[in-house]
């Protein structure tokens, strides 16, 4: 664009187009939504909407003429909780017939549509607005004509929407905050979605998004989602490219879990589970118990909550369930006591309490143990042991609480990461849990659109859908590697054992291991024979008696009652040899003298094809020629 002169002689300068697409990322969640977008530096950031909200309430509230949505919706669930719709994403592509209609609801009832066979629908109060009849005068004047025309008082009116356009109508205001943000219009996003949605689901959460006017890039999976976030940031010093990923969500309405296989960057989903029983709600209901118990205990005045039956008591649940949002913000934040103020919580008395993170945890309790549980579930169904899981990401809210870390980590090996553990639990970090789907949606975004227009793009971005043959990958179902017979140490398996390709790799797969020969005296001539082994891997579990502790004359007394036969379970991890796939004897023409005898190089390459079939290659680098010498190959079938 040429730049333009004004009258005084300057020039405007050129509009400076900004380099990154204007593509976002959103986190669709049944009860808090986010929107992550693209900085200039390529980097994914969650962005706040027209109130400041980062974390938005997926909740839409119809008063008078005004549409509420998010954090102000939800407000209105205290007076106006039957025009307050909550919980509508996870009805999108159910029938009528298929909800449950004993489940408890604090806002506005799932109907069915009066005309719509099937249909899920709610009907929420207005009031409408209509001019009025024009008088004769009027009527009669030219169209050009600039008197006002008169408006009639709004009446009120009921209106029916189906989940389809209550879903359609949040997303609209979604991407409108984040085109507001940008200053130019989305062209398009990528949605995230539990594992837990079917096909049908799937399909109407696309058709809500593109008729709220948005290309859908991509519905990503929300584990997928939170390792993108994990795996696109730099690395952790503490983890290895190669490791096993569990992923716990821990929304409002339920439990999802993940066992991810990473492996170079690529990610394999071992199992996932989603468990509606155990939600975060839970937590909520522990915490306005207490606070409901201590209102009573203070002013004598009775308050039954979670459920509540009577009126006043629904409303009083409902400021409560508002006012804990912020008692569990600090109770994350800091190990000391949270407050919790509602205003004329009933009969216009107004409540001050607190609780401290230790009295919080005794109440969270059974909602962390079944979390615990579920994990070990999970795990045991993939024949992984627990001690094998290298890091832990977290998601949702819910799960910034430091208590369910602590559960979780009595259960896991002592070095496994966490976000508690190097500190990105909060602050927007890369683990933070309240933003990790957004920006790894926005990140997914990113990638899509770098993919051209060509045949084979198209055959690239192809491979990102969902039932895709790309995404059927097979993959390595015990670990491969290379077996030095004899050596110094030679360990458990007779030799010294190098892992090249670790079991749930996904095919095709390609490794390359550098390692170095011990020729003794000999020098170039050796010959060096490499065992090609598949083995099994596992956990053993070995009982040891704690470290005697010193007493004092008084304490040693009663320790002696205590049972001496108490063990601690020390867990080591095994290989044994299961198969043997072939050898390759190399004999060396490359030999370095050191301190204690000669020395060989030797590269060691792995290449499985997707259909299994191995070709291990070994030979001695010639770095000055960046080449290679002495190269010898051998295949093994696929068994």
């Amino acid at each position: 664009m040429a730049p333009k002169s004004k009258a005084n002689g300057t020039v405007d300068a050129p509009i400076e187009v900004p380099a990154f697409p204007a593509v976002v990322g959103i986190n669709f969640g049944n009860s808090y939504s986010s929107i992550a977008v693209l900085t200039k530096e390529g980097l994914a950031e969650c962005i706040a909407n027209e109130d400041g909200e980062r974390q938005i309430a997926s909740a839409i509230a119809f008063q008078g003429e005004e549409i509420y949505i998010g954090n102000q919706a939800r407000h209105q669930l205290v007076k106006n909780s039957q025009n307050t719709i909550t919980g509508f994403r996870d009805l999108l592509g159910k029938k009528f017939s298929e909800i449950p209609q004993n489940a408890k609801t604090t806002s506005a009832p799932v109907i069915q549509h009066p005309t719509e066979a099937d249909e899920p629908a709610y009907t929420v109060q207005i009031l409408q607005s209509a001019p009025a009849p024009l008088p004769a005068s009027a009527a009669n004047s030219t169209a050009n004509s600039t008197t006002a025309t008169p408006r009639s008082e709004p009446t009120p009116a009921t209106r029916t929407l189906t989940v389809s356009e209550v879903n359609t109508l949040f997303i609209q205001s979604l991407v409108q905050s984040a085109q507001d943000f940008l200053g130019r219009k989305v062209s398009g996003a990528v949605f995230s979605v539990p594992v837990s949605f079917d096909d049908t689901q799937r399909a109407a959460l696309k058709k809500a998004a593109e008729a709220a006017g948005v290309q859908v890039l991509q519905l990503l999976d929300e584990p997928g989602a939170a390792s993108v976030t994990v795996n696109t940031n730099p690395p952790i010093p503490e983890l290895n490219k190669d490791r096993t990923q569990l992923v716990v969500d821990l929304g409002a309405s339920s439990l999802s879990l993940a066992l991810l296989s990473l492996r170079q960057g690529l990610v394999y989903a071992l199992a996932t589970s989603s468990h509606p029983d155990i939600h975060g709600e839970h937590l909520d209901d522990a915490l306005i118990t207490f606070f409901a118990k201590e209102f009573t205990k203070k002013t004598k005045t009775p308050l039954s909550v979670a459920p509540a039956t009577d009126v006043a008591d629904k409303r009083a649940e409902a400021k409560l369930r508002l006012a804990v949002e912020h008692t569990k913000r600090t109770l994350s934040a800091s190990p000391g006591a949270a407050s919790c103020s509602v205003e004329s919580l009933k009969d216009g008395l107004d409540y001050t309490g607190s609780i401290n993170r230790m009295r919080f945890d005794l109440l969270a309790r059974p909602v962390y143990t079944k979390v615990a549980d579920a994990v070990k579930a999970l795990v045991e169904g993939t024949g992984v042991d627990l001690h094998e899981i290298d890091e832990v990401v977290y998601v949702g809210g819910s799960t910034s609480l430091p208590g369910l870390d602590e559960t979780l980590a009595a259960t896991l090996r002592e070095d496994v990461v966490t976000p508690f553990s190097i500190g990105t639990v909060v602050g927007g970090g890369v683990g933070d849990p309240t933003t990790i789907l957004a920006r790894g949606c926005a990140l997914q975004a990113k990638l899509l659109v770098s993919i051209g227009e060509s045949e084979e793009d198209l055959k690239v971005r192809a491979a990102f859908e969902k039932g895709s043959e790309w995404a059927k990958a097979r993959v390595v179902t015990k670990s491969i590697g290379v077996l030095f017979p004899g050596g110094e140490e030679p360990g458990e398996l007779g030799g010294t054992w190098v892992k090249v390709i670790p079991g749930e790799t996904a095919l095709p797969a390609r490794r390359t291991v550098h390692l170095e020969a011990d020729l003794g005296e000999a020098g170039a001539g050796k010959k060096v024979a490499l065992e090609v082994w598949e083995v099994k891997e596992g956990v053993r579990v070995e009982k040891v008696k704690p470290p005697k502790v010193e007493y004092s004359d008084d304490e040693e007394e009663a320790a002696e009652e205590e049972d001496e036969e108490e063990f601690e379970e020390v867990k080591h991890r095994t290989v044994e040899k299961e198969t043997f796939l072939t050898s390759v004897e190399l004999v060396t023409q490359r030999a370095t003298k050191l301190k204690g005898g000669w020395r060989s190089k030797i590269v060691v390459q792995f290449v499985v094809d997707k259909d299994g079939t191995l070709v291990v290659s070994a030979w001695e680098p010639q770095e000055e020629e960046d080449g290679e010498v002495n190269r010898i190959t051998s295949t093994v079938a696929p068994a």
